[in-house]
């Protein structure tokens, strides 16, 4: 008996390594079929991905609808869930129309600036010698504008064919939201835990929607500040670099960066004068910097508590899996992984690797991490 004993444990760290390298071997293969699917899929989830932030954006408009009066008639769930999918329609298909129309706007404006900023950009470089100014611009004529303007109008027409698979999306979002505690509770198994379920979901909601609604006010007063510096300059493609500006500044960290040095080159480009592309560029850098660094600080205080690492890490990764697209959703994304490992003990490190200050704090309501315990059974009687 002894040694049939001893025989079982000395096995054992020998069998808990073959565990140990399945789960990894597994956890390898479950991520690289995520990714496939990730990929190939991608038209789609990024339809749903951003009409979850609509709709949880909208979920208080449903609320203020539903407080509404008629005379002493009061607004029902199903009339206020149809005014909140009207409104995100408006809204979407709004904002799909005057990207269309901007988008039209630069491809005639590169075909019109595309000689002049090709000699332009080679003279940038002409302090450094004659034949490096002619290989310059040998490699800028060499550029093939044609499939890169084939490309940004086909993204163009996906633009609209998303506005409507979104609003599709968020309004049979808000008629499952009716049902939504219930089916929670039955998958769970246990009221406590679907409540703590309920509360890292508000988590998320709360957090991704004040940086959301944050940067929207910081996009647009930047935005506006672009149009009045370009105005003032009387520079044209005032509004498209407006828009642009307002839609770069939603990708943390290098959006603003893109969108000054993009500003600036435009202004150089129409005037060919340097005083001005100069001019330019250091009225909008103070726009940005003040901006992101007063109003943002200031709005947004410790909501997200991200790594910097960590953002850049997930820019890179969603911008390779989604694109462009997949890098204006990578911190709303970072911050709902960051979150729920926050209240798993197994994967609460990977939560604190990607928080600031390496504390990533578990929840405004002060809810406790999720215990991997079985559904709740009645205690036997005495």
């Amino acid at each position: 008996m002894k040694r049939s004993k001893h025989i079982r444990t000395s096995d054992h760290p020998q069998a808990s390594d073959e565990g140990r390298a399945q789960s990894w071997f597994l956890g390898i293969i479950a991520f690289a079929v995520i990714l496939f699917l990730l990929v190939q899929a991608k038209f789609l989830l990024i339809s749903l991905a951003i009409a979850i932030m609509l709709f949880s954006l909208t979920s208080d408009a449903i609320n203020y609808f539903q407080r509404l009066r008629i005379g002493s008639a009061k607004v029902s769930i199903w009339i206020a869930s149809f005014l909140a999918v009207l409104l995100i329609a408006t809204i979407l298909i709004s904002a799909s129309l005057i990207i269309i129309a901007q988008a039209n706007t630069v491809v005639i404006t590169i075909l019109q600036y595309s000689g002049p900023t090709q000699e332009i950009v080679a003279d940038l470089v002409g302090w450094m010698g004659a034949d490096i100014e002619a290989a310059a611009l040998e490699w800028m004529q060499g550029i093939q504008l044609g499939p890169y303007l084939s490309s940004l109008a086909g993204q163009a027409g996906n633009i609209v064919s998303g506005a409507v698979l979104v609003t599709l999306f968020v309004g049979f979002m808000f008629l499952e939201r009716l049902w939504f505690s219930t089916k929670l509770v039955s998958l769970m198994g246990d009221e406590r835990r679907a409540r703590h379920i309920e509360i890292i979901i508000s988590s998320i909601i709360h957090r991704v929607n004040r940086y959301l609604v944050v940067k929207l006010i910081i996009s647009t007063v930047t935005g506006a500040f672009v149009y009045l510096v370009m105005t003032l300059f009387s520079l044209d493609l005032a509004m498209p670099m407006a828009v642009l500006t307002f839609v770069l500044n939603f990708i943390p960290n290098i959006g603003s960066i893109v969108a000054t040095v993009i500003v600036a080159l435009v202004g150089y480009v129409q005037t060919g004068d340097t005083f001005t592309g100069l001019s330019v560029l250091g009225i909008v850098t103070v726009i940005q910097f003040s901006v992101g660094q007063v109003l943002d600080p200031l709005l947004l205080g410790k909501t997200l508590r991200l790594s910097s690492f960590g953002i850049i890490a997930s820019l890179a990764f969603w911008a390779a899996v989604w694109g462009i697209v997949g890098m204006f959703m990578a911190v709303p994304i970072m911050v709902s992984i960051m979150i729920i490992c926050a209240h798993i003990p197994a994967l609460r490190p990977a939560a604190i690797i990607l928080s600031r200050e390496g504390l990533p704090d578990l929840d405004e309501l002060g809810a406790a991490p999720v215990e991997p315990t079985e559904a709740a059974t009645p205690a036997p009687s005495p």
